[in-house]
């Protein structure tokens, strides 16, 4: 396991090592010794979701105010644009985001930690994500930033004249200036 970039202040984007001949490829998801060499963090994973969307599903910015989810994405189908934004309010990258391709064919991981929202966009025809959280889906925790909040300004790899796929609680996400944020 590689880490490509420090993304913002504790967000890491991750290369693992891919053993690849004609037969296909073999790779280690997850391996705790190794993230936390690479990360200095081990992390108490208790909870796998798998998510499949269509091409300009926009999903997020999504977090939970109490029981905060660190939250390791990979695509294992197609590719999205992921986004991490920072929520922390004692963090030198407050209020910044940082988005990364993630696909099946690169492979690469989004490290996003507790005190993060997170989104992502398809930008292919399908998607298909995989993701550890380190807490419980909380429903009554969970907030939403709208996804083109002016003040936060991510620019989305939206084809021209094209609008995202939102969900319902999605369209009515809070501004980044009202939004709950972290200590």
């Amino acid at each position: 396991m590689q880490i490509v970039e420090h993304a913002l202040n504790g967000a890491l984007l991750i290369e693992p090592r891919v053993f690849g001949d004609e037969r296909g490829f073999f790779f280690e998801s997850y391996n705790q010794q190794a993230f936390a060499a690479a990360s200095g963090q081990t992390l108490p994973f208790v909870q796998d979701n798998h998510s499949r969307s269509s091409a300009n599903v926009l999903r997020g910015l999504h977090y939970q105010i109490e029981h905060a989810q660190g939250k390791l994405v990979r695509v294992i189908h197609g590719e999205v644009f992921d986004v991490a934004v920072d929520l922390r309010r004692s963090s030198p990258s407050f209020g910044q985001w940082t988005g990364h391709y993630l696909s099946a064919a690169n492979k690469r991981q989004l490290w996003v930690p507790a005190g993060f929202a997170h989104g992502f966009l398809v930008v292919s025809e399908t998607a298909e994500l995989l993701y550890k959280t380190t807490d419980f889906y909380r429903p009554e925790h969970e907030r939403c930033i709208a996804w083109n909040d002016p003040q936060l300004n991510i620019r989305w790899p939206l084809p021209e004249g094209i609008a995202p796929i939102v969900s319902a609680k999605d369209r009515i996400g809070l501004a980044f200036a009202d939004a709950p944020s972290y200590p």
